[in-house]
């Protein structure tokens, strides 16, 4: 059945139409993306802007996943950042002890859980993607799906003999968040930040077998929130390992279906 005549059954029945209209702006996830690019920024750093834009820029490839962690550690500089989340910066030092160095700065891109580069060098960003694309990374397929109010996530079973554990997340995504800044050292600007992560929320552990798990919309939808994201990555939150899979997923207008 297509979507349109899912959605032309459905509305014969008046009390299904918040479902229809939750089917009917649903896309589907994209399938086996090559790269996870996370960056770490801040609104009260100056050196930001430039990698805020190319991740926007990345945010359009349908083989990256592009995602933006506001860290918190530079609101002492005069601005509060306005989407900062201790959880992010505590997640960048987690890379940072992982890696056994003290490099924790803004704008840094982890790439695929492996590989740090600064943020703004789009040309770094593109040749740590190719470089850690091996040994597994990546090489699970990942997969979102909506029905009714919940969403379904399957992470198929290991391709890799050495790849056999993981955890499996959801990021709740705001695809363009514009924002005037009033002090600090980018005073003045008005900055649009992509792919934000509003939250972060375990799903489940994997242990390399199939397996699957559905999650109340409820728990991933806010307003403002109108994407997905979901990843599997080796290791712990405490202690973040490579990608192993990941995909994205568009919302679009879900939180006014689920008031």
């Amino acid at each position: 059945m297509t979507a349109m005549m899912a959605y032309t059954s459905l509305s014969r029945w008046s009390g299904a139409l918040g479902l229809c209209a939750i089917i009917a702006i649903i896309r589907p996830a994209q399938a086996d993306p090559r790269a996870v690019v996370e960056l770490f920024t801040s609104q009260g750093c100056s050196s930001c802007p430039p990698a805020d834009k190319i991740i926007g820029e990345l945010a359009k490839d349908p083989d990256v996943i592009a995602m933006s962690m506001p860290i918190d550690y530079w609101d002492y500089l005069g601005w509060k950042d306005t989407l900062a989340d201790a959880r992010f910066s505590a997640r960048q030092r987690a890379y940072s002890r992982v890696r056994g160095d003290r490099d924790v700065y803004t704008p840094q891109a982890i790439v695929n859980g492996s590989a740090q580069v600064i943020g703004s060098d789009r040309a770094g960003i593109e040749n740590a993607i190719n470089a850690t694309g091996k040994n597994g990374v990546m090489s699970v397929p990942v997969t979102m799906s909506l029905s009714g109010k919940q969403i379904n996530v399957s992470v198929a079973a290991s391709k890799v003999p050495l790849v056999t554990h993981g955890e499996v997340w959801i990021c709740s995504i705001s695809k363009a968040v514009p924002i005037s800044i009033g002090r600090g050292e980018n005073r003045g600007r008005e900055i649009t930040y992509h792919n934000v992560v509003r939250n972060l929320l375990k799903v489940g552990d994997w242990n390399g077998s199939p397996a699957s798990w559905t999650v109340p919309l409820e728990n991933v939808v806010r307003e403002g929130v109108d994407g997905a994201v979901v990843y599997l990555q080796d290791g712990r939150s405490d202690r973040p390992g490579p990608m192993l899979g990941a995909a994205y997923t568009s919302l679009g207008s879900v939180y006014g279906s689920l008031r």
